[in-house]
């Protein structure tokens, strides 16, 4: 079956760098549209970047010009490199798999990424 593991959360002070890695298995990668999307507590689950099969790449305003969303087919993994962190991003991280942009897809179980002096 379909199983994505993200990994890379943690800790980081305001102004800070983490690079998050999500790794997919049961699934042919490259035909699936990737995707990230965090929640923060009390908020709805939104996206943040995502880049299709075709590696058409999209952002949302929040996180435009300081993360950078990235794939290789050859690992079955896509990647969300994030900069000049900011304590609003705080949140739980996900990575969602779908074939089509329509489709429900795939979920991983969520790394947490903190930003706090």
């Amino acid at each position: 079956q379909v199983q994505l593991v993200e990994s890379g959360g943690g800790l980081v002070q305001p102004g800070g760098s983490l690079r998050l890695s999500c790794s997919a298995s049961g699934m042919t990668f490259g035909l699936y549209h990737m995707a990230w999307y965090r929640q923060a507590p009390g908020n709805q689950r939104e996206l943040i970047a995502r880049i299709s099969r075709d590696r058409d790449i999209s952002y949302a305003d929040s996180v435009k010009g300081r993360f950078t969303i990235s794939r290789d087919n050859a690992k079955s993994a896509v990647y969300l490199q994030m900069n000049s962190l900011k304590p609003e991003d705080t949140a739980v991280y996900y990575c969602k798999a779908a074939r089509t942009t329509s489709a429900p897809g795939f979920w991983g179980q969520g790394t947490q990424v903190t930003v706090s002096s």
